[in-house]
C-alpha cells in the first residue's frame, strides 16, 4: 500500500531529506521548512538564494550554502548557525562528512572546516566541480578540471592526483571506499579503481549524469541521465568494466533527473523530468509506480532511515511524503 501526502513548499526543491525524523525542504528562496508532528516551521537559513543543501551524517540538520556568501547549519528546531562566510562569493556545493566535517567551494578553491581550528584549504588550478567525503577517515575528494584530487584534512603531506581528461563536475566514493566515480560535463561517469588507480569509463548516456546513488550493499551504482535509471555493477574485482549495466524504470519519453537507492533493500526510487516518481527493484526490474506526472522535474529523493517513507521534491516548487 502506498499513500502520498503532496505539499506546496512554494520554491524549487534544492534538497528534499529527513531531519530527525521529519520531512524537510531546503528551498531556493532561502529557506527551510520542516514538516513537525505539529504542523508546517519555517526557517530563514539565507537572506537571499539558496544554492545548495545537504544533510548531516548524523541526520539532525541540513548544510546549506547561498548567495549571501554563508554556509550554515540549519536545525530543525529553528537554531540557524554560520559555519563559514566569505563575502560576495556564491557557494552553491556543499558536502557533509564523518565528525561534523563540511565541504564546500568556491571557483578554484575547496574549503574543508570542521569547527575547530581554521578554515582548511585546498586550492586546484582550475574550478572546483564536485567534493565527496570517503566513508571512513577524514579524506576528501575534490572533482575538478582533468581528474580529481585526493587529501587528507586533518594531515599535511602530498595530494593524491587522479588523471583524466575533461571536466569533474561531481564526485562519489562507493560504500566501501574501494572506488571513486565522477560525473562529467560530457555526458559520461568516470572512476578510479584506488587501490592502483585503475581507469573506469561510463558512456553512453544521452545527457549529462546529475545523480548518483548507491545501492544498500554497494553493489550497483544507480545513476540519471537516460530515459532509464543506468545502474553500473560494482560487485567484481574490475568494477563495472566488461559488465553490461541493469536498466531500470525506462520511459521512451522522459529523461531520469534523480535516483535515491533504498537504505536496506535492493531497489531504487526514480524521478523523472515530468515529475514522475517510480520504485524499481534490482533482481528483477518490477516496478511500483509512486508517483504520477506532475510540475516540473523531480530535483530531489530522499529515504527515511527506516526505509518506510520516501520524500520529493520538484524544480516547480511541488513536493511531498511518499509512505509504503
Amino acid at each position: 500500500m502506498v499513500s502520498v501526502a503532496p505539499l506546496d513548499p512554494g520554491s524549487f526543491v534544492v534538497a528534499a531529506s529527513f531531519l530527525a525524523g521529519d520531512p524537510a525542504f531546503a528551498l531556493g528562496d532561502g529557506t527551510v521548512v520542516v514538516l513537525t508532528g505539529t504542523g508546517e516551521k519555517r526557517i530563514e537559513a539565507h537572506a537571499g538564494g539558496l544554492l545548495a543543501a545537504a544533510r548531516t551524517l548524523s541526520g539532525d540538520a541540513f548544510v546549506t550554502g547561498g548567495d549571501d556568501g554563508r554556509v550554515c547549519r540549519v536545525s530543525p528546531d529553528g537554531t540557524t548557525e554560520t559555519l563559514a562566510e566569505l563575502p560576495r562569493k556564491w557557494i552553491d556545493l556543499v558536502a557533509c562528512g564523518p565528525q561534523g566535517a563540511v565541504g564546500f567551494a568556491v571557483g578554484r578553491t575547496a574549503y574543508v572546516t570542521t569547527g575547530e581550528g581554521p578554515l582548511r584549504e585546498f586550492p586546484q588550478t582550475r574550478a572546483v566541480g564536485g567534493i565527496a567525503f570517503a566513508p571512513k577517515g577524514l579524506r576528501i575528494a575534490i572533482a575538478r578540471y582533468d581528474g580529481a584530487t585526493l587529501a587528507f584534512v586533518n594531515a599535511s603531506g602530498a595530494a593524491q592526483e587522479l588523471e583524466w581528461k575533461g571536466a569533474h563536475t561531481g564526485a562519489s566514493f562507493s560504500p566501501d571506499g574501494k572506488y571513486l566515480v565522477t560525473t562529467m560535463q560530457e555526458n559520461a561517469l568516470h572512476g578510479w579503481r584506488l587501490s592502483d588507480a585503475q581507469d573506469m569509463r561510463m558512456t553512453g548516456y544521452p545527457s549529462k549524469v546529475k545523480s548518483m546513488s548507491w545501492s544498500a550493499r554497494g553493489r550497483y551504482l544507480a545513476t540519471s541521465g537516460a530515459n532509464a535509471a543506468i545502474c553500473w555493477p560494482f560487485f567484481g574485482k574490475n568494477g563495472p568494466m566488461g559488465q553490461q549495466p541493469l536498466q531500470l524504470g525506462t520511459r521512451s519519453d522522459q529523461i531520469i533527473t534523480q535516483v535515491a537507492c533504498h537504505p536496506g533493500e535492493e531497489v531504487v526510487a526514480i524521478g523523472y523530468q515530468d515529475g514522475m516518481v517510480l520504485l524499481a527493484r534490482f533482481e528483477d526490474g518490477q516496478e511500483v509506480l509512486l508517483r504520477r506526472p506532475g510540475e516540473g522535474a523531480v530535483s530531489s529523493l530522499c529515504w527515511d532511515a527506516g526505509g518506510m517513507r520516501l520524500v520529493y521534491g520538484t524544480e516547480a516548487g511541488e513536493a511531498g511524503v511518499v509512505s509504503l
